[in-house]
């Protein structure tokens, strides 16, 4: 329901800085964010049905990259098809992984035109020159073959792992990232993202739909991070317990206001929708709603009270008219 392209899931993650007033092991100083205090990111996905599903609180010190994929392969309710991030989301690892576990990571760079472009060819941009390509390989870019096909069978080890939620893509990348010298299956997977990550980069380039596409998600979870201040209004914004779980406790439950908020909203256009009966007022609402966001609490009341008890209060919706509700793309 009021999604733009039903076949295909377009995701996004990003971190969102708060301040730690107790001690805590997981947080850091950040002089930007937090001045002489301590904090952690708490990092966050979202779809782009504006619905939050999935959480995690990492150290400012620590870069989102590898938590990238934690969220996509935890929640088997959301599919996701297309996964983006900032330029701190990014790196040439997660584009293999994500890539080669059938999603399609499209982060937005930094500085995109001055990224590496690869190629098998030993001699591969005096190749393309030839045939008078526009976009040529870097200098001196050339993919390793020989350490992907050493490394295969270890790649798809992991790759397995990841898919079967044996553990963790983060765990895995931080204890190959832990080495003093690159591990061989760390070079491996970086070659195998710098295969996904050049093409990416062409597309990029060349296809105005994606880049908006990229642009707009991103935008949608820069939005989520006001709707969770609205929510999170209390305390300073701060966390007052120490332990990770604690913090991802009360994360979720940050989530679940926000979840409901966006539900409600759903529900109560829906409802709108089903009881209009002239197809031009109808038309005129789509036309509103593609130009706005669902997510929206400028009429939720946050100092409320919130009873989370079950109601016998009838609800102010038809649900059968609601399922009934068509709406052409």
């Amino acid at each position: 329901m009021f999604s733009e392209a039903p076949d295909r899931h377009h995701s996004s993650s990003d971190g969102q800085k708060f301040g730690v007033s107790i001690p805590s092991l997981l947080a850091r100083h950040s002089y930007k964010y937090f001045g002489l205090g301590k904090g952690v990111s708490a990092y966050s996905f979202i779809d782009d049905k504006s619905r939050l599903f999935y959480n995690t609180v990492i150290s400012t010190s620590e870069r989102e990259a590898g938590y990238v994929l934690d969220g996509p392969m935890h929640n088997d309710d959301i599919e996701t098809d297309i996964h983006s991030t900032d330029t701190y989301g990014y790196s040439e690892i997660v584009f293999g992984l994500c890539n080669s576990l059938g999603i399609f990571f499209a982060p937005r760079i930094k500085n995109y035109k001055d990224q590496l472009l690869y190629t098998f060819k030993k001699h591969g941009r005096k190749h393309y020159e030839k045939k008078d390509f526009l976009i040529l390989p870097s200098k001196s870019c050339v993919i390793q073959e020989n350490l992907l096909m050493v490394q295969w069978e270890n790649v798809l080890r992991v790759l397995y792992t990841i898919k079967l939620k044996y553990t963790k893509a983060s765990e895995i990348l931080s204890r190959l990232g832990s080495y003093s010298k690159q591990h061989p299956l760390y070079r491996a997977l970086k070659e195998l993202g710098r295969i996904y990550k050049t093409i990416f980069l062409l597309r990029y380039l060349t296809e105005t739909p994606l880049r908006q596409s990229i642009v707009k998600q991103l935008n949608r979870v820069e939005l989520s991070h006001d709707f969770a201040k609205a929510v999170f209004f209390a305390q300073n914004q701060e966390f007052k317990v120490s332990t990770r779980e604690e913090q991802e406790i009360a994360l979720s439950c940050r989530h679940l206001i926000q979840n409901s908020i966006v539900l409600w909203n759903y529900m109560s256009i829906s409802q709108k929708l089903s009881n209009v009966k002239d197809s031009e007022e109808h038309e005129i609402i789509l036309d509103l709603l593609r130009g706005s966001s669902i997510m929206t609490w400028q009429h939720i009341n946050m100092l409320g009270e919130y009873n989370f008890e079950i109601s016998k209060r009838k609800l102010p919706f038809d649900i059968e008219k609601i399922l009934n509700l068509k709406i052409a793309a």
